[in-house]
């Protein structure tokens, strides 16, 4: 193989392009080797030196690489131990970077360039590089270069290499071989280049030496390489259809958000014209799911979802999410499915799951032991993963199975996995924002029930939810009309546009098409709007203003001490006061979040908190009902009533309170017959009483 490879003149070629062109930085590695061995050489520079060598490396790269390499070998360093430096190249042509999907047989054996996700990888393994044998007659070492997956064997004793020349058997010998970190990953297309729900491609990359064990799954990657085939096996027999490989040169890490959209000068002058618009924020809610009637402060909250907050990192390290998490609640047939449908193809780096369909393991991260791993355990990435810094839709999150349910807590408040099974200890990042929708177990949301009795969702996991809103559908004579006036002409310019298409005849006109069409028509259309988002998150990190700051302080602090006897705000929801001012503020690309932003704030998470964080009987907010389930008064009635059973069954003969007795107690105090009756089934059902015998009741544990 080396022979084949080795060329006299492409090596001197090579070392005349280091000796002009990268002196310094081989002088440089030279200090650092060998903790750094790798030449990263951008490709234009090779171009602009000699065309020549650039075109062989992209069309005989095994080749090119070899020489250069050996090239390398010959460079006159000031170092004592020799360098074994590995050529990699960054940023070939555009020509060269191929969708995984549009990867065909006669690019084989060419430098390419794949971008998108990891989606597995395997443990680092070490590999034979060079082997070295022992003849079992003799006892001399051969040593045989490895340059395919399976092992190569002498056959006899070579005399070159100081052996005896006969036909023997050979020990390896690990300890005289020579050995390198190898890695194999799965590179999956990026989701936002899939539209109209086809399925993700992937194909496997083997990463050597300096490379391997630099990744984990869910990273978004550039990857140049050699892609070439590898023969498939049906038991001992080869077939004629091969797998498609990629040996990776050099990998290069998407560092910036939203690299993948692509903003040109053209667009950039267009955004900030858009940006300063007065009506930017109608026009904004205005642009999502137009085909959807109402809905607007929905509309709102997700348009400043799809913003979100800045993520901060503390000087001790801990990390404050900037991500804005929504859940919607409602009604059957409010659109909830077709508003996550709408955002998942708006948001940049999106990924849509529905909770029935969805295992922990689908949404978090796995190990697993699969082919790909040959036979060993890989870690696989999961939607929270491959949405990372992007939008993560669940819809149905309700029917999801309880123990696959609580995976989701450490992922949406520390926007962290941590996976721990067969031997593989990793933390993942999953920083995306999470919109969920859920509907209510009784079918219809009831305003005088509470939430977490109507959903089938634990308490603590609705609490990591910024925002939540409940959809009604109520009859009403007026919005009825609009809704019904909206959704009918939407269907008709439909059937319009579809007859224009598919008939010759002149029935209808593009006039009658379009004035139908307009009031569905977003203002900004999709592909703009998420140029837009991607702008804004890639330049825009705002800072309140003092006096934004005073008033998000003022309306926590008066809301706190206003309610007496109820716990109205937690600093949960006023870091969701701040994510949502500085989402609001880079709507208009601005690098402060003042005054209206802060009031912008208030207004979403009051309007949340009336429909679900509101005490039916005090008519105050309270965010215990969503926290833990209960209200503060609530609360207040149990702990009363515990106290009665507990004095009760001290003064009773056989440690047992009576139901009517507690009745009567209880209503001395102040508390009605039906709340007591309700209380104690509560108590009964949690387990904290129990009835001994019929209508007589003692505390757990008694």
């Amino acid at each position: 193989m080396v022979r084949l490879l080795k060329d006299e003149s492409l090596t001197a070629s090579w070392q005349g392009f280091f000796e002009d062109q990268c002196k310094a930085e081989i002088e440089t590695l030279a200090t650092e080797y060998p903790e750094k061995r790798s030449l990263l050489i951008d490709y234009w520079d090779v171009d602009k030196a000699d065309p020549m060598l650039a075109e062989l490396l992209l069309h005989q790269p095994y080749k090119t690489i070899f020489n250069a390499e050996e090239a390398l070998k010959l460079i006159d360093v000031s170092s004592e131990q020799k360098l074994e430096l590995h050529f990699r190249v960054k940023n070939i042509p555009e020509a060269q970077k191929i969708l995984i999907r549009k990867i065909r047989a006669n690019r084989l054996g060419t430098f390419i360039a794949v971008e998108g996700l990891i989606k597995k990888i395997t443990e680092v393994r070490p590999k034979l590089q060079v082997a070295a044998f022992q003849c079992q007659k003799c006892g001399a070492v051969m040593r045989i270069e490895q340059d395919e997956d399976i092992l190569k064997e002498p056959s006899e004793c070579f005399e070159d290499q100081g052996g005896c020349g006969r036909v023997s058997s050979f020990k390896l010998s690990t300890t005289l071989s020579l050995f390198i970190d190898s890695q194999k990953i799965e590179i999956q297309e990026n989701p936002e280049g899939l539209r109209g729900g086809a399925q993700p491609e992937r194909i496997s990359v083997y990463l050597e030496d300096d490379l391997a064990g630099r990744v984990a799954p869910g990273d978004r990657v550039i990857v140049n390489g050699i892609l070439h085939s590898v023969a498939r096996h049906r038991g001992a027999f080869r077939l004629t259809s091969f797998d498609k490989t990629m040996d990776a040169v050099s990998i290069e890490s998407q560092e910036f958000a939203f690299e993948e959209v692509e903003v040109t000068k053209e667009d950039e002058k267009k955004i900030l014209k858009t940006s300063k618009d007065p009506a930017i924020y109608d026009k904004m809610r205005q642009s999502i799911a137009p085909t959807i009637y109402g809905l607007d402060i929905e509309k709102d909250a997700l348009v400043l979802q799809l913003f979100g907050g800045i993520a901060k990192e503390m000087p001790d390290g801990t990390r404050t999410r900037g991500d804005i998490h929504a859940l919607l609640v409602g009604d059957p047939g409010t659109a909830k499915s077709q508003m996550l449908s709408y955002m998942a193809k708006l948001a940049p780096r999106s990924v849509y799951a529905s909770g029935k369909a969805s295992s922990a393991a689908g949404l978090t991260a796995a190990a697993v032991r699969d082919e790909f791993g040959e036979g060993q355990w890989t870690l696989e990435a999961g939607a929270l993963v491959l949405a990372d810094k992007g939008l993560a839709c669940i819809d149905e999150i309700d029917k999801m199975e309880e123990k696959d349910r609580s995976s989701l807590h450490q992922a949406m408040e520390q926007q962290e996995i941590s996976v721990a099974k067969a031997g593989i200890n990793a933390t993942l990042k999953s920083r995306c924002a999470v919109l969920a929708a859920a509907n209510p177990k009784l079918g219809r949301f009831d305003e005088f029930m509470p939430i977490h009795e109507q959903i089938n969702m634990p308490p603590a996991l609705l609490s990591r939810f910024d925002l939540i809103f409940s959809i009604l559908d109520k009859p009403n004579r007026k919005t009825d009309t609009e809704l019904a006036d909206h959704i009918l002409h939407s269907h008709k310019g439909g059937e319009i546009h579809e007859h224009l298409n598919k008939t010759s005849d002149d029935l209808y006109s593009k006039e009658e098409e379009t004035k139908l069409m307009k009031h569905v028509m977003p203002v900004f259309d999709p592909e703009y709007l998420r140029k837009y988002v991607a702008y804004a998150k890639r330049n825009i990190f705002p800072v309140l203003t003092d006096d934004a700051l005073e008033i998000l302080q003022n309306y926590y602090v008066d809301f706190r001490s206003s309610s007496k006897d109820s716990v109205p705000f937690t600093p949960r929801q006023l870091e969701a006061f701040v994510r949502l001012s500085e989402a609001s503020a880079r709507i208009r690309l601005s690098q402060e979040a003042t005054i209206d932003d802060a009031k912008r704030a208030i207004s979403i998470i009051d309007q949340y908190l009336r429909r679900v964080g509101t005490d039916r009987e005090t008519g105050r907010f309270d965010i215990d009902i969503i926290a833990t389930g209960i209200s503060h008064s609530q609360h207040e009635r149990m702990r009363v009533i515990l106290d009665v059973i507990q004095r009760l069954c001290t003064e009773s003969t056989d440690d047992s309170a009576v139901r009517g007795d507690i009745i009567n107690e209880a209503e001395i105090q102040g508390i009605e017959s039906r709340k007591v009756e309700e209380v104690l089934d509560r108590l009964n059902r949690n387990g904290q009483i129990y009835e001994p015998s019929h209508g007589k009741y003692r505390l757990a544990g008694q």
